[in-house]
């Protein structure tokens, strides 16, 4: 199983605080993993190990069957070209620490929409298998014809109480088979993040958060040596996103012929589904002057100072529409379950 970011950023920060602290590399390692929980010693002693049968740090990581991002073991492949180990778990330092951050403020601010929708749901099942049939008990001493929407209503809670555990078993075996599509067929991974940059509202923010991610990573990559091919090769590789990992393939395949990292952005994305005019004029601009790795990581500032307004924004703008969805919702099955009593004197 994969470290995860914070597991990673964790590691490195260890690491560059022992290393600072005037430790050799191996007996850093070794005190992290005298103080690691057993659950994550493995991979510690396994690098040891590798370490002392004379593997370079990187060869060690790389060997730990993916633990560790394509990113973070290349930033340290460079490092020990240069000798500047501390240089390399800095950087990776900064790039985890922006990626968690990004991920918290995304994540805090669509934590309200799914907790809301979810509950609404959940209330809506509740009142469907309990409340409805109490009220159906009572119609059914009526001695007139129920309204349309009340009948309606009426009908679809029989089923859903008759076919629960029907409708909950389709629910989870649909569940699975997602996921296991998800994890097993690329081409749906491919198709599902090309439709995500569509979805309304939310498809600006997912392009913004895959491009804050893309400038960073490869603005950090320069940063550490890397050359412009080999960077971009290490993007693709770590990307999360399959669509700025097939345009990374595409500037990386633009560059090998010989085309300028302005004419390959366009070149790779003419349709701007991933870089937008600015990004492509400022990059172009960068590479032209010799500063591409700074550029990269003001244009990842910039992008991520607009994608944290957005969130908020969205945030701000969600609540109030998802309560009056919710209340519009839960009052009109009120509404209809009361239907009949209001009309009690025509029923009776």
């Amino acid at each position: 199983m994969a470290l995860s970011k914070q597991e990673q950023l964790n590691f490195a920060q260890q690491l560059l605080t022992l290393l600072n602290a005037g430790l050799a590399l191996l007996n850093a390692i070794q005190l992290i993993y005298s103080s690691t929980p057993k659950n994550r010693q493995e991979w510690l002693w396994d690098v040891c190990n590798r370490l002392k049968s004379g593997n370079s740090f990187s060869q060690s990581l790389m060997a730990q069957r993916g633990q560790f991002s394509a990113e973070f073991i290349n930033l340290i492949r460079v490092s020990e070209r240069s000798g500047n180990i501390d240089l390399a778990l800095r950087t990776i330092c900064e790039q985890l620490e922006a990626q968690i951050e990004l991920r918290r403020k995304v994540q805090q601010a669509l934590s309200y929409p799914v907790i809301t929708l979810v509950s609404s749901f959940l209330l809506i099942i509740v009142m469907m298998v309990w409340v409805v049939p109490v009220f159906k008990d009572v119609f059914s001493h009526f001695q007139a014809e129920l309204p349309g929407p009340t009948k309606a209503l009426i009908q679809i809670s029989e089923f859903i109480e008759g076919h629960f555990l029907e409708i909950l078993l389709v629910f989870i075996v649909a569940g699975v088979l997602i996921v296991f599509a998800w994890v097993k067929i690329p081409c749906l991974q491919k198709k599902c993040d090309q439709l995500s940059f569509r979805i309304p509202i939310l498809g600006r923010l997912f392009r913004l958060a895959t491009l804050t991610y893309w400038c960073r990573t490869l603005g950090h990559l320069l940063d550490s040596g890397l050359a412009l091919p080999d960077a971009l090769r290490v993007t693709a590789q770590s990307s999360n996103h399959w669509l700025s990992h097939d345009f990374s393939a595409e500037i990386f395949k633009h560059l090998t012929r010989g085309w300028p990292l302005g004419e390959a952005l366009v070149r790779a994305d003419p349709q701007h589904h991933l870089f937008d005019l600015e990004t492509q004029q400022l990059l172009h601009i960068a590479s032209e002057s010799g500063s591409l790795p700074e550029m990269l990581k003001k244009r990842a500032n910039a992008l991520g100072s607009q994608l944290s307004g957005r969130l908020n924004t969205l945030s701000q703008s969600l609540e109030p529409l998802l309560i009056i969805t919710v209340g519009i919702v839960i009052g009109g099955l009120v509404i209809i379950l009361y239907l009949p009593i209001f009309n009690l004197g025509q029923i009776v």
